[in-house]
């Protein structure tokens, strides 16, 4: 039985050669600031991005004040027309001085800004009313003036190959002009909920209102959203038991699209284990791990769809299938992408739980003044408890028995 370190390592292993052969695609900013599409925001550059022009594009002014000629510093000088954000101004004559807006554009002439702070008004628009306005001394060149490039030169580098996305540099892009850019394409996973027992979408669960199945898919969503949170894109199937009909329905549904296939259920020790019946004999190779819940687990690189595709198989109950994906799937896609890991701390637990010894136990939790309280029994079908939780507990192998004030690693869902 693997250790989880050793599935992981497996996982990304099996996944490095999918992930690094992924294409660009060239998206529009806007698109990737709503979010819209697959990757909801975690995309990388595929390629360096350079300004086009220089940030900023102009000298314009970092307060509200007045634009004047720090040669002038100590002398009265006359006020002028002002100048708004957005205006072209004239130039500035010697001996006057222009009321100007934060951002708004240096006129000619002016090399320095007194704020208006500094007037006896002290505010805009009562500073409007001033005929004169005596510089103060010490002005030097520069005060207060956002000079041209002193952001970003241009024909510099705005963010490398591999950068990630964010919103810092989605606002530098648009800044400089940019409206589309070069990302890498966003994996393609392929969500397959297996099991004749699931439910169609228009029944209930109850054996009323449907195909009178007992069990909704509550694994397709959950993993699609799962996968949505790291980058992913991801498309969801159900399949049935059937085993002749199973591996014709997985190869349409893979096609050319399917970077990874993730499928959940069927690879248990049960008489109706259609991803291990049919998949095993293709090269999958069903690895249990001393993880609970989640043990079950399998992996492999299979001819699908006339060409060799990543098969990462879950479990079928719920909580161990997501479970699962945070143990297992989630880091290696996150660290791609450069989505955030999951937040670990090592707090004492509030009370008393077992576990059993030769498993590494993941628990359901929440974090009351700095003490982990568990959420709910260790059972793979409590999908309410994982709901209600914000961490997951971890109780290492070799641990019978977690007594309060034992210390555990937990990290943070939300």
């Amino acid at each position: 039985m693997r250790t989880i370190g050793q599935h992981r390592d497996e996982v990304a292993a099996l996944l490095a050669p999918a992930l690094a052969q992924r294409g660009a695609e060239t998206v529009a900013i806007d698109t990737l600031a709503d979010g819209v599409g697959a990757g909801r925001g975690h995309r990388v550059l595929a390629a360096a991005v350079t300004a086009p022009v220089p940030l900023p594009v102009f000298d314009n002014s970092q307060m509200d004040g007045f634009a004047v000629r720090a040669a002038e510093s100590g002398r009265s000088v006359r006020v002028v027309d002002p100048i708004p954000a957005g205006a072209v101004p004239v130039p500035l004559a010697p001996g006057t001085a222009a009321p100007i807006m934060t951002g708004a554009r240096i006129p000619e002439g002016a090399d320095a800004v007194v704020p208006v702070e500094e007037t006896a008004p002290g505010a805009f628009p009562a500073a409007l009313a001033l005929a004169e306005l005596t510089v103060p001394d010490g002005t030097t060149t520069g005060t207060f003036v956002r000079t041209v490039g002193s952001d970003v030169r241009r024909g510099a580098e705005l963010a490398p190959a591999g950068a990630p996305v964010t919103p810092a540099l989605l606002g530098t892009l648009a800044a400089a002009g940019i409206d589309v850019v070069d990302v890498v394409r966003s994996v393609r996973v392929l969500v397959v909920s297996t099991g004749s027992e699931l439910a169609d979408g228009g029944d209930r669960g109850d054996g009323h209102g449907g195909s009178g199945a007992t069990i909704r898919d509550a694994n397709g969503v959950a993993l699609r959203a799962a996968l949505a949170e790291v980058g992913a894109a991801a498309r969801t199937v159900r399949l049935t038991d059937d085993v002749d009909a199973f591996l014709p329905a997985l190869e349409d549904a893979v096609g050319e699209w399917a970077d990874l296939v993730l499928t959940t259920g069927g690879i248990s020790a049960g008489a109706y284990e259609v991803v291990r019946q049919t998949l095993e004999p293709l090269g999958l190779a069903v690895t249990p791990v001393a993880m609970q819940p989640g043990g079950p687990q399998a992996l492999g690189r299979l001819p699908l769809a006339g060409r060799r595709v990543p098969v990462v198989a879950f479990p079928g109950n719920p909580v161990s299938a997501l479970v699962s994906f945070e143990v297992f799937l989630r880091p290696v896609l996150a660290a791609v992408v450069g989505a955030p890991d999951r937040v670990a701390q090592e707090l004492p637990a509030a009370e008393s739980a077992t576990s059993p010894v030769g498993k590494h136990q993941v628990r359901r939790g929440t974090v009351v003044d700095g003490r982990v309280h568990f959420v709910g029994g260790p059972s793979s079908h409590l999908l309410g408890h994982l709901a209600a939780a914000t961490h997951l507990v971890h109780v290492p192998v070799g641990t019978d028995t977690v007594e309060p004030g034992d210390p555990l690693t937990v990290w943070s869902l939300r």
